[in-house]
């Protein structure tokens, strides 16, 4: 019986150390996308989030100043008229 497990064993061990291997083979591939993909979001120069955050911030303090103006505008006009 001995002799019979032994082999297994060994075809055990091998199948075991593959699955290893073909797992860091993977991980090594995710890797290596996941560093092309970075460096292709560099270089097509995109704002990062905080700086999306901030802009649309000034934008919106922005078009708030834009709209009381616009007001300010009409009653100054609507004074003229009269």
């Amino acid at each position: 019986m001995q002799n019979k497990a032994r082999p297994l064993d060994d075809l055990s061990n091998l199948m075991t150390n593959a699955m290893g291997a073909v797992k860091g083979v993977g991980d090594e591939v995710k890797a290596m996308g996941r560093s092309q993909a970075e460096r292709l979001i560099a270089d097509m120069d995109l704002v990062s989030r905080d700086e999306f955050e901030v802009l649309k911030e000034m934008l919106i303090a922005s078009q708030a100043e834009t709209a009381k103006l616009q007001k300010e505008v009409k009653a100054l006009k609507a004074k003229l008229k009269k």
